[in-house]
């Protein structure tokens, strides 16, 4: 069983907009703490047989310069790793990059989740819909597994009726992120959240 609200409430959301050199981004930002060293979560996020475990199976290059496939999901390529910190890769296009940053706090690690696209690929903020939910699981599927309680098939436990529930409460809590960063209107949010209720919870009465 998963406690829904708990494992949504563990994840800080956060939706903006920034000028960069080469246009206007869209940036989806997610963060959560692990009670786990820096280095075992940056081995549970490289690793590709414990990825496996909480994820999804992942093959190609994987070093610096080199590219990467998730199965049945995106690719891209690997543009900085610094064990046990930084990770940054290009995610579905080149232009779509996700970083993630790895902090001690305590006992504990912080992992935030960088993931921006240029405004023209995701419309508004709004666009956080499309990508946010499926992060917020990924995010919730690590903490299962570093405490001992990942599913034996996450690809799956993740089309289950509770993991669908799960993203249904998620999209919801995406909505309200976009909201309150005013990046979207509110027919601009009305109209993402349909598609992302449609992608992450189609068996869910929404």
């Amino acid at each position: 069983m998963i406690d829904i609200v708990d494992e949504l409430n563990a994840i800080h959301r956060g939706v903006g907009k920034r000028s960069a050199p080469d246009g206007e981004k869209v940036t989806v930002l997610l963060r959560r703490s692990y009670p786990a060293s820096a280095e075992d979560v940056w081995d549970a996020v490289t690793d590709p047989d414990r990825m496996k475990r909480w994820f999804l199976p992942v093959s190609g290059d994987l070093r610096v310069g080199g590219s990467f496939q998730l199965e049945g999901n995106a690719g891209g390529e690997i543009l900085r790793c610094e064990p046990p910190r930084l990770l940054t890769v290009t995610f579905g296009s080149e232009t779509s990059v996700v970083e993630l940053r790895l902090s001690p706090d305590g006992d504990d690690t912080v992992l935030e989740l960088d993931h921006t696209v240029p405004l023209e690929m995701a419309g508004s903020g709004a666009g956080s819909l499309y990508v946010g939910p499926g992060w917020d699981g990924a995010l919730m599927g690590l903490g299962l597994f570093l405490r001992g309680d990942a599913p034996d098939d996450p690809v799956a436990a993740a089309n289950s009726a509770e993991a669908q529930e799960f993203s249904r409460q998620s999209v919801h809590a995406w909505v309200a992120a976009t909201e309150a960063s005013g990046t979207a209107t509110a027919a601009e949010i009305d109209a993402a959240t349909e598609v992302s209720l449609a992608q992450f919870a189609p068996d869910i009465a929404n």
